[in-house]
């Protein structure tokens, strides 16, 4: 018996930790609670990819992570969600409360919701769905018609330009340089 844990503190270090995450642009508040509801920490962290993952690796135990739907979810869903066990994005517009706000304040009402089961998810997953629309994006953009002098060509054989645009597509670019410079 001397020298094992007592079970209290064995409970502490294994037990799910509900994670509530207020996330701005600079900085993220954080509140966790244990598994009878009870605050265990608090803290301001910098919003940058190591210093989350090192929090996150410095809790023991099932992690159960909340956060609001903003900005950054996408991001923040992506780092997160190989490290806990439950990740939940939710709609801020059904999570507004009435009274005295502030990170801190915020970031608690989120891991209490998380904790008694009172939060609405909005879909995060199908990183394949994610990837196959910025691919898709990115075609777009390569493949849009340009204002390149070949474009404009074609635009004024299909007739889709003005008269001026017209007279000035026919000046040589010797004229346009001299007017330039007067």
């Amino acid at each position: 018996m001397f020298g094992s844990n007592p079970p209290e503190r064995n409970t502490l270090l294994t037990s799910t930790k509900y994670i509530g995450m207020d996330v701005h642009k600079e900085s993220m508040s954080i509140a966790a609670r244990n598994d009878a509801g009870k605050i265990v920490m608090g803290c301001v962290i910098e919003t940058k990819a190591n210093i989350i993952l090192d929090f996150i690796h410095g809790l023991r135990g099932e992690l159960q992570v909340t956060f609001e739907e903003g900005t950054w979810a996408t991001w923040l869903y992506d780092l997160l969600k190989p490290h806990v066990a439950k990740l939940v994005v939710t709609d801020p517009r059904k999570n507004s409360r009435q009274g005295n706000k502030n990170d801190r304040i915020d970031a608690r009402e989120l891991s209490d919701r998380l904790y008694m089961n009172k939060l609405s998810s909005v879909y995060h997953g199908g990183a394949g769905v994610r990837t196959l629309r910025e691919l898709a994006r990115s075609y777009l953009t390569i493949a849009a018609p340009r204002k390149s002098p070949a474009n404009v060509a074609s635009a004024k054989t299909a007739g889709s330009l003005s008269q001026r645009h017209r007279a000035w597509l026919l000046t040589p670019a010797r004229t346009m340089r001299n007017r330039t410079r007067t």
